[in-house]
């Protein structure tokens, strides 16, 4: 009886830690729920965009209707899918400018900069934000100019993580804040959470939890704004050491996340690593799976990389917890073999032992297979980064080469025309106008591009070629370096695909450009479909 009981004890310690209920239970059962229902949360935003969608196209000209239709697609895209809302916040600059309406010129481009920084893009974010003209904005739209100023330093700081000059962006964030509560209106849900923003950065933590409590008793709060809201006050919790109150707003945060299919979120990866550090590997891996999708659905760079850490950890863990268990198993299925020559009972034992050391294998064998597809997205993701880093530093060096020339022959026409002018020389300032020769200009302009571009891209016109029978392939002239066809879809592998600004780029009508893409696929001997799709796949050195 002794033995039977010591052996009971023993196969207990193999068992998973139990800990009682706690009132994050019911948050996280609801969490898994809407997990499990959030095809159904997608489909309900893709129908909105659906509607709105064919009421922007079916749309003619541009109205004030038209820019309102823009702005709502653009709304359901920002925190869904970065990439469509970076496409319609171009087309809302467009038909502002259209409109040719100064305040909705500066709320697109104010639009643009939101989905900027919510991709982790922060250079293009600025330098977005700098061309604003905010004396042009409503109130309204000022406070959130003055507080995406405010994001966009206060994040800074938190990727820069330099002791010199993370202070000065957290001081300018503060200051933004400052100013954007200036206009923002009395008890709305704006200024408290810009409230909370300044007591999170001002380490008044008490204040910072009261403001939350005061937001989510606001009669009209959004989901999107509970989600927000419950995300900070759980920073503040998890600062003040309160990590069980961190951990239920979380489940809040990514609940609201999860119903309103919103994909930039960090509720549901900061989940993950909460989970993580508890012994919950379950739930750990199973967040932190979400937070991957989501952050490659959304194409969240910074978040990608992000993640990816956590998830090797997690999934090592995993791993090793279950190596550990196998090893056990082994140790037990030993143990219950000797103990059945004694007792014919235990049996059933090693046989159920037995059982679990085959699952366990079929789990390492899954989570190996599952780490070996994470590492090769990784190594793509990485290679991505690693080519687009080179392409912009060589079409920034050449940007800054062609600009200083076009300076130079600017400031030599300026002071000869200055001359010219002074000595009242007419005819020779219209012989200089007519000896501009625009022609000339654009072929040095396209020059300079075919050379930058074959010095990353040396095999294209050989790839290029290659998608072509032998009697239809490109023939370049002795001194020529690419054709009208070949620019074309070197803009197109460079990541620019929109014909209209292509036609703009290159000098040719839009028609034009039409045609030459389609005559280029015709000639092809792979499918018209899959054409631009092979020209992307063309590596640089």
């Amino acid at each position: 009886m002794k033995f039977l009981l010591l052996f009971c004890v023993f196969l207990g310690l193999s068992a998973p830690g139990w800990a009682g209920p706690s009132p994050a239970d019911s948050l996280l059962a609801e969490l898994t729920t809407a997990l499990a229902h959030k095809k159904e949360y997608d489909a309900r935003r893709w129908n909105r965009i659906a509607a709105l969608t064919t009421a922007f196209e079916a749309s003619k000209g541009s109205d004030d209707a038209k820019f309102d239709l823009g702005l709502r697609i653009y709304d359901e895209y920002k925190a869904f899918k970065y990439d469509s809302a970076f496409v319609y916040s171009q087309k809302i600059i467009q038909v502002a400018e259209q409109l040719r309406d100064p305040g909705k010129i500066e709320v697109a481009k104010l639009k643009l900069a939101f989905i900027l920084l919510s991709s982790g893009m922060f250079k293009e974010t600025f330098e977005t934000l700098e061309a604003i003209a905010p004396g042009r904005l409503s109130d309204a739209d000022k406070v959130d100019f003055y507080f995406l100023q405010a994001r966009a330093h206060s994040d800074l700081g938190d990727f820069n993580q330099d002791a010199l000059y993370r202070p000065a962006y957290y001081a300018k964030a503060l200051a933004y804040t400052d100013t954007a509560l200036h206009y923002s209106r009395p008890g709305s849900y704006e200024q408290l959470s810009m409230q909370q923003f300044l007591a999170l950065k001002n380490n008044r933590l008490a204040e910072g939890a009261a403001l939350y409590e005061q937001i989510r008793r606001l009669p009209r709060l959004s989901l999107h704004q509970l989600a927000v809201s419950a995300s900070t006050a759980a920073f503040i919790a998890s600062v003040s050491k309160q990590e069980d109150k961190a951990f239920e707003l979380l489940l809040v945060s990514a609940i609201a996340d999860v119903k309103t299919a919103t994909k930039e979120t960090v509720a549901i990866f900061q989940l993950s690593d909460y989970c993580y550090r508890r012994g919950d590997l379950e739930n750990a891996y199973t967040f932190i799976k979400e937070a991957r999708e989501q952050a490659t659905f959304y194409k969240a760079r910074q978040r990608q990389i992000e993640i990816s850490h956590i998830s090797s950890l997690i999934e090592g863990q995993k791993i090793n917890i279950i190596e550990n268990q196998r090893k056990s198993l082994k140790t037990y299925s030993t143990v219950v073999t000797l103990l059945a020559l004694f007792v014919v009972g235990f049996l059933f034992i090693i046989f159920k032992q037995l059982r679990r050391l085959q699952k366990a294998d079929k789990l390492i064998s899954l989570t190996n297979r599952e780490l070996r597809v994470r590492n090769n997205e990784l190594h793509q993701l990485n290679s991505g980064l690693n080519e687009a880093n080179k392409i912009k530093e060589e079409y920034i060096a050449y940007y800054f080469h062609n600009n200083s020339q076009y300076i130079d022959k600017l400031e030599a026409l300026k002071k000869t025309l200055d001359t010219q002018l002074g000595n009242k020389q007419y005819t020779a300032v219209q012989k200089l106008a007519d000896g501009i020769n625009i022609k000339k200009e654009r072929n040095d302009l396209f020059k300079g591009f075919d050379t930058v571009f074959l010095r990353l891209f040396p095999h294209f016109i050989s790839q290029f070629n290659a998608l072509f029978k032998p009697e239809d392939q490109v023939q370049l002239a002795e001194d020529q370096l690419l054709t009208t066809e070949l620019r074309i879809f070197a803009l197109i592998r460079l990541g620019i695909d929109d014909s209209e600004q292509i036609s703009r780029m290159l000098g040719y009508s839009i028609n034009t450009i039409y045609t030459y893409k389609t005559r280029v696929k015709n000639r092809s001997i792979v499918p018209n479909e899959e054409f631009e799709a092979r020209i992307q796949a063309i590596q640089a050195v």
